[in-house]
């Protein structure tokens, strides 16, 4: 038996009005199984459809959400921002597919696209305490306005960061790389990562995104590794609960 209980962070990426479809497709799967969702979600326009300031009925359904499930930011836009290193530039086209939006961001412009993000978010009546970079690729500029502004915390690929302890949380995220190099293995592997994972007791995190959905097999996958983890005993929370 493993000797810590392991926790669950199940995230949905890319919330917004061009993905309300997909973002309803992980909630029913999710909320038949008891998770709460970590919602991630994009407050300006994105994916050609509309910004959440110019879609009043969906913001009315995020704030219906908000409670039993979080509400985070993630992003502005979701888009490549020109500039940075070239070595920040290449993470960005190979790691983020071209979304890393704060990358290579100083803390300036930084500051400018978060605080504009929370505003449209305060204007929808939703409650923001962390951050999701796109890609989770975060400048250093970007993790000095987070700081700066009093988000609750961050997250990166390996950890979450916690900014009011000023601590980091070991806890993998697993996510599928849709149409990429290995995508079938990839599915495969996330399943056997999340039984090791939760039946030793170690926390963990699963990524759902809107084009896991167009891919045959993902869907599956990711609903599989999450029931694994749960039957190895791990307790679903989101991320404000994760670092509460």
């Amino acid at each position: 038996m493993p000797s810590r209980e392991a926790r669950l962070v199940v995230s949905v990426h890319d919330v917004a009005p061009a993905t309300a479809a997909a973002t309803e497709t992980w909630l029913t799967d999710l909320e038949a199984r008891g998770v709460p969702a970590s919602l991630l979600v994009i407050p300006g326009p994105f994916a050609g459809g509309r910004g959440l300031a110019t879609d009043p009925e969906f913001a009315g359904r995020l704030r219906a959400l908000d409670g039993r499930h979080e509400i985070s930011l993630h992003g502005l836009t979701h888009t490549r921002v020109p500039g940075g290193a070239p070595l920040r530039q290449w993470a960005n086209t190979v790691l983020a597919r071209g979304a890393g939006e704060f990358c290579a961001l100083d803390a300036g412009e930084a500051r400018r696209r978060l605080t504009a993000g929370l505003a449209i978010m305060e204007t929808a009546g939703l409650r923001v305490d962390g951050f999701t970079p796109p890609g989770w690729l975060a400048s250093p500029g970007t993790r000095d306005a987070l700081a700066r502004l009093g988000f609750g915390y961050w997250t990166s690929q390996t950890g979450v960061h916690d900014l009011h302890r000023r601590r980091v949380l070991r806890v993998p995220a697993l996510s599928h790389r849709p149409g990429g190099t290995g995508e079938r293995a990839g599915a495969a592997l996330m399943v056997r990562a999340a039984r090791a994972l939760a039946s030793s007791g170690r926390s963990l995190r699963i990524a759902l995104h809107p084009a896991d959905l167009d891919r045959p097999g993902l869907r599956e996958a990711a609903l599989t590794a999450i029931d694994t983890a749960l039957r190895a005993g791990a307790r679903p929370v989101t991320y404000r609960a994760l670092i509460a």
